[in-house]
């Protein structure tokens, strides 16, 4: 799977110069007045953010990884900044060494999480939270700060991405979905250039095995409303013939709110489960919402976002569902509520 319009990207990912440091030269600090380098390091947030989200799944990760990436920047002498070329590129490699490090720790984080793990899951831009991403600020959020909403980060993609190696993963995002050469790639991975491709050619077959024909967007909505309607209804019934009878419903609590702690497997067991929770969670409301670029719901308790749903089709019907309850994984939906 090749995407041809990436998020951004800087050119010249490795443009730096050897230049040694002297001693008198302080950390690299902005300071007052207008700095055109200072301008263009800030201007690559964005890139960054986009880069980081899709190689860790979650937003507020990517955030930390950015914010690692810039302290990194100024924590360096006025020249050696002034040793590199292309400043964007120099943080996205090393945002990208920061995020595969992350990603080779994950497995021991992931054991001690509570219940099954989800993608953070992201709304519309036009919903997107009040204040920095994450909903941490009461001034308006900035635009730049917004993760580009494509096919690389709907919720089945960042599924599967997350069954990937670390090492498939990142050499995946970087060559077909941000266009960087497999040398690039080698660089931030340590492997060969040829070991990059294979490693890409392995998470492209992963991505083909899982895929499933896509459903237009009009009709993937029509079945979140139906699906809406159905629940609302507690209407087993409506919902057995909504769902694939291989449907799978997976849900993140992390330990913070309640959700099924195991997968559940099959339609009808998917659909009662489903009406059980309806009928014990009194006085929800469903909304109908755009998650990571598709149609999806969400459910507000007092006006408060306490989940969010993705879906996935296949055969015309419903065949994955996953619903995100961790509240620390809901803050960018702040401001939809």
């Amino acid at each position: 799977m090749t995407h041809t319009n990436p998020p951004g990207r800087p050119d010249h990912l490795f443009a730096v110069k050897n230049v040694r440091s002297s001693e008198e030269d302080g950390p690299g600090w902005p300071e007052d007045g207008p700095d055109p380098v200072l301008s263009a390091v800030q201007a690559e947030r964005s890139r960054l953010i986009n880069l980081a989200y899709r190689l860790l799944g979650s937003l507020a990760d990517a955030e930390d990884v950015v914010q690692e990436a810039y302290l990194r920047w100024y924590a360096m002498t006025p020249r050696e900044q002034a040793a590199i070329e292309v400043p964007g590129a120099w943080l996205a490699r090393v945002t990208s060494r920061v995020c595969l490090d992350q990603l080779r720790s994950a497995r021991a984080r992931r054991e001690r999480y509570v219940g099954e793990w989800i993608p953070e899951p992201l709304p519309d831009r036009t919903e997107w939270a009040a204040g920095l991403p994450g909903g941490r600020s009461d001034e308006p959020a900035d635009p730049a700060d917004r993760v580009t909403l494509d096919e690389s980060v709907n919720m089945a993609f960042l599924v599967v991405l997350d069954a990937m190696t670390p090492a498939e993963r990142v050499a995946f995002i970087l060559h077909d979905v941000f266009r960087y050469s497999f040398a690039e790639v080698a660089e931030i991975v340590g492997r060969t250039p040829a070991a990059c491709r294979q490693l890409a050619s392995s998470a492209r077959r992963r991505m083909r095995a899982s895929a499933a024909p896509a459903a237009p967007t009009a009709r993937r909505a029509a079945l979140v409303r139906d699906f809406k309607e159905a629940w609302e209804a507690k209407d087993i019934e409506a919902l057995v013939g909504l769902l694939h009878p291989e449907a799978t419903g997976l849900a993140d609590g992390g330990g913070l709110a309640a959700a099924a702690l195991h997968p559940l497997a099959g339609g009808e067991v998917v659909a009662r489960y489903l009406v059980d929770l309806a009928e014990r969670l009194a006085g929800q409301t469903l909304l109908e919402r755009t998650v990571n670029g598709q149609p999806g719901l969400v459910v507000q308790q007092d006006g408060v976002t306490v989940s969010v749903l993705a879906f996935d089709v296949t055969d015309d019907r419903i065949s994955r569902l996953w619903a995100v309850r961790n509240p620390e994984k809901l803050r960018t939906w702040t401001a939809a509520d």
